[in-house]
């Protein structure tokens, strides 16, 4: 799983991934691992579940999935963070618009049965963007047992139909959301890791709040990062 990202980061960015004999970077290397949106028969080494029908598109990065904001989504049967007690939660998108609010990106334990009948009570991470007018703002959100922490800032306000970096991290003591590396903001989070559970891109995976818009790839690190270390942002 090391060094099998190269590839992947060379596709995403347009630039050769530059080798390290550092043990600690080889060791962190072994727990950061990716998944590219650019097909629908395998992502990251799991079968993806489609529904809908999204759409394969060009980026500046390669292919990407492109999602209609009505009933597109793609379901993973993985929580890519379950057991993390530290982490950087990367991924690469472009917001065309759509309804105000949007969750895009899903990660937790899962809703069934446990939290069939409150699905607001089951442990998540959440990358979601609110829309106004022809402009955006990120909502990150974890939450789970004794903790809940959203990371929303409506004036730190973007725009429509470009390509982003988006990030949160959590260093033990502090978590934090970026846009192109710049901090959107931060708060003090007593975070408890999560159990293993299942994914979904385009959509709540309760299949609502659906994302117009398109999205090419995400990265999971077991471990935070700071900003100089995450994907580079679009040129």
């Amino acid at each position: 799983m090391t060094y099998e990202r190269r590839t992947v980061l060379a596709g995403l960015a347009g630039l050769t991934a530059t080798a390290t004999t550092s043990r600690a970077a080889l060791a962190r290397n072994r727990r950061s691992y990716m998944w590219t949106f650019d097909n629908f028969d395998e992502i990251g080494g799991l079968k993806p579940h489609v529904e809908g029908n999204p759409q394969l598109i060009d980026s500046p990065f390669g292919k990407a999935t492109l999602f209609d904001g009505v009933d597109d989504a793609i379901f993973i049967d993985k929580h890519p963070l379950a057991g993390a007690r530290t982490f950087a939660f990367e991924a690469y998108f472009r917001p065309d618009g759509g309804q105000a609010e949007q969750r895009w990106f899903y990660l937790g334990e899962p809703v069934e049965p446990k939290w069939v009948n409150d699905l607001h009570k089951a442990p998540r991470f959440t990358f979601e963007i609110r829309v106004v007018g022809d402009q955006w703002y990120l909502d990150a959100f974890v939450f789970g047992p004794g903790y809940t922490q959203g990371l929303m800032f409506a004036d730190r306000l973007h725009p429509l139909g470009q390509w982003f970096h988006v990030a949160q991290t959590y260093d033990g003591k502090t978590y934090r959301s970026y846009v192109n590396g710049v901090l959107q903001g931060e708060a003090p989070l007593a975070y408890v890791p999560q159990r293993d559970g299942r994914s979904s891109i385009g959509t709540r995976i309760n299949r609502q709040w659906y994302f117009k818009g398109a999205v090419r790839a995400a990265r999971f690190s077991r471990h935070y990062l700071e900003p100089k270390d995450f994907l580079p942002p679009p040129a």
